[in-house]
């Protein structure tokens, strides 16, 4: 036994036990679970030596993707570079906005008309060709690695394109393959499901089921009727998408985000949302990267409320996703931008102050999806604030309809029936930006740009790592020019998934112009995270009493320094009221200053900070 196969074995003997486990009690197919073994051992032995050096050195410090320093990006490689070798030859443009995480969205080969923004995969091991290769991943992975850049690369998992090879063998009669998917002769069954399973997008994509016209059967589709679901009850399904995971692992992605996971597990008389056997076959998938490629990360896609989310994460000692999305907090910062009122912001981070320190958080303002409105609404409702009537007071405010609203934003997925919707637009541009811009108002253009600095000041406090999608640090405003494009003109989503303007970011240097003076600010803030001991995902946090509710008041204290910082969401100057008799330090003026009435100027922040001596 050759030293690789010994360090392979050792590492099958640590987990066998709960894996074989886990499989059987899903599964109950001993020859399944040995061909998955078998696969495992294969894709190990193709992982490249550069590689294997580097999971051991991560092995030895498991706390290696917990720094303050990491600052991601995300990005569409074709809307930043046009294609992956373009992302290549602009890594010194993320290096100097101190990017050292970077997640390039669906990249892999789907059908362009029926694509859903890359997330209808046709072939796993394909790059889309507009984009390269698959040799031109793994090229721009050595790259990124060499730059101690982080890859994350989307792992679609609920669902293939309806052009898949084994969607096309399916729909060609072959039953094995229609065994991947859930088939039904008739619509008895699909009727059934519609009874208790939610429809995702009502208006665009109605039911969870369409008419597979050359089979003559109904397929499940949740999102589109291009994304068939798959049906993990087969375990081929999940040892083939597992092998397709680990071979994106052994391209050089460090970290696979694992999208939709909670719909993975269909089961009838249920909603199919966060089953059990959902964690069942993450844990599994976490194992898999342990004994294939353990410098690598899960990240879930669990666009839910904490009390689903915090489950996926798995326990200490059986962990499921190293991360997860904090999209509790986006949409809340959003709902206070409106309100100018942070008492759900304050509600919802006392919720997150009280998780294990362990739990690490993505924290973001906007990504390339929609803002939904899934707020809390009972604790909304004490301040006389109705579901119905508060989204469309929010959908209202950050399209430019509500009286004074200067925001620019569009609505996605308008369900009227219901007076639902949710929001599309850059953070530029729902910060009022655009507007002001429009008008030509330099009052307002101030206002709404103190606004997105602080946005982005207040993303930089929270505990986790912070992601700001590309265009963000240049102040990028929406993309109109989405509706005259037939391929994008019904999803409103591309709003804000316009192609990166280069010419713009050229004008970052330039203080008097949105770009530079946005980019100036953001990179000073970003490197006062990194300095700072207090920003530190370990820190213990706390919330301020400021007696103001337009002001949101977070303590963060680790390692023998504090911080307070201090936000003011209303457009006019207001004060906290906070009675610390300590001696502070403004962080970005540098001059010393106390916390007792702190007074903020119009959607301003403040940074206090205080280091105790050893």
């Amino acid at each position: 036994m050759t030293k690789e196969e010994h360090r392979f074995a050792e590492r099958l003997e640590g987990v066998q036990d709960e894996l074989k486990w886990l499989y059987m009690e899903l599964y109950d197919d001993e020859q399944a679970y040995e061909y998955f073994c078998s696969m495992l051992h294969r894709m190990y032995e193709a992982r490249k030596p550069a590689l294997k050096k580097q999971d051991e050195t991560r092995q030895a410090d498991p706390g290696w993707f917990r720094r303050r320093d990491i600052l991601g990006m995300q990005m569409y490689p074709g809307c930043y570079a046009r294609t992956l070798k373009g992302v290549s030859r602009h890594l010194d443009y993320l290096q100097e906005s101190g990017v050292n995480y970077l997640h390039l969205m669906p990249l892999l080969q789907s059908p362009h008309q029926h694509s859903d923004g890359g997330y209808a995969v046709a072939d796993f091991r394909t790059v889309d060709p507009e984009l390269g290769t698959m040799e031109d991943l793994e090229r721009l992975a050595g790259q990124c690695r060499r730059r101690n850049i982080l890859l994350c690369l989307d792992f679609v998992m609920n669902h293939t394109s309806d052009e898949h090879e084994w969607a096309q063998r399916a729909r060609a009669g072959e039953k094995e393959y229609q065994n991947r998917y859930f088939f039904y002769d008739n619509w008895d069954i699909p009727l059934l499901y519609e009874k208790t399973v939610p429809e995702v997008f009502p208006q665009t994509a109605p039911g969870n089921f369409s008419l597979c016209t050359e089979a003559g059967k109904v397929v499940m589709t949740t999102f589109h009727p291009y994304q068939w679901d798959l049906n993990y009850h087969n375990p081929t399904v999940f040892n083939d998408m597992t092998e397709n995971l680990l071979f994106l692992c052994n391209q050089g992605v460090d970290v696979i985000r694992l999208d939709a996971v909670p719909y993975i597990w269909k089961m009838l008389g249920t909603n199919c949302r966060n089953l059990p056997q959902v964690h069942t076959l993450v844990r599994m998938m976490h194992l898999a990267c342990d004994l294939v490629c353990p410098g690598t990360l899960l990240l879930g896609e669990v666009v839910m409320e904490p009390s689903k989310v915090v489950p996926y994460f798995g326990t200490t000692e059986k962990p499921e996703c190293q991360m997860l999305y904090n999209v509790t907090t986006m949409a809340s910062t959003w709902h206070t931008v409106a309100t100018r009122d942070v008492r759900l912001l304050r509600h919802q981070l006392q919720s997150v102050f009280q998780l294990p320190g362990q739990y690490l958080f993505l924290n973001y303002l906007r990504c390339h999806d929609d803002i939904g409105w899934g707020l809390d609404y009972d604790f909304l409702r004490q301040f006389g604030m109705e579901e119905i009537s508060h989204k469309q007071f929010l959908n209202d405010y950050f399209t430019g309809a509500f009286s004074g609203s200067l925001s620019r934003g569009e609505l996605y997925n308008n369900d009227p029936k219901l007076h639902d919707a949710r929001m599309c637009g850059t953070t530029a541009s729902l910060c009022g930006v655009e507007g002001a811009e429009q008008n030509g108002d330099a009052a307002a253009w101030d206002l709404a740009m103190r606004l997105d600095e602080t946005l982005h000041a207040f993303l930089l406090s929270q505990s986790g790592i912070p992601i700001i999608y590309s265009g963000d640090e240049i102040g990028q405003l929406n993309d109109w020019s989405y509706r005259d494009d037939p391929d994008k003109a019904e999803d409103s989503r591309f709003l804000h998934r316009g192609s990166f303007r280069w010419e713009d970011a050229k004008k970052r240097g330039d203080p008097a112009t949105r770009q530079g003076r946005l980019y100036a600010k953001l990179r000073q803030l970003e490197t006062l995270r990194a300095e700072h001991p207090a920003f530190s995902a370990e820190a213990d946090c706390w919330l301020l009493e400021p007696q103001n509710d337009h002001i949101l008041a977070i303590g963060r204290y680790y390692r023998g320094e504090k911080l307070l910082a201090l936000y003011n969401f209303d457009p006019e100057e207001q004060t906290a009221l906070l009675c610390d008799p300590e001696a502070f330090r403004d962080l970005l003026s540098g001059e010393a200053c106390s916390a007792q009435s702190v007074t903020l100027p119009g959607y301003g922040f403040k940074w206090l900070h205080v280091a105790y001596e050893k």
